[in-house]
């Protein structure tokens, strides 16, 4: 079982900063995978940025240039440092981890809960 836990997020004025945190636990072998994505109030899910374990990052055109990922792969964590933040950032910030599990072997595609990211003045 893999868990993850995402902190960080919270009300913002636009063009200001926030940095998220993602931390995943359990029964981990190998991380390949660390990626965010958001979701606003009717729309779908969609991928705001990745990186690898080897650091290859890809990012949503409407990110790049603003938006951060790092990882640190001793401590399992990811980062989103999150700068000039406008309000169509608005939205649930999802941590997602794909890896392979301790004991079994078997590839692990773990969620977390979420956390807010409000931009508004």
């Amino acid at each position: 079982q893999v868990q993850v836990v995402e902190s960080g997020g919270g009300l913002v004025q636009p063009g200001g900063s926030l940095r998220l945190s993602c931390a995943a636990s359990g029964s981990i072998f190998s991380i390949k995978f660390m990626g965010w994505y958001r979701q606003a109030p009717g729309k779908e899910r969609e991928l705001v940025a990745v990186i690898t374990s080897d650091g290859y990052t890809n990012y949503a055109d409407s990110v790049k240039g603003r938006f951060t990922i790092s990882r640190d792969n001793a401590k399992k964590m990811s980062y989103l440092q999150m700068n000039s933040l406008k309000p169509e950032d608005t939205a649930f910030y999802y941590c997602n981890v794909k890896g392979l599990g301790y004991n079994s072997g078997e590839p692990f595609d773990s969620w977390g809960q979420g956390t807010q990211v409000t931009v508004s003045s």
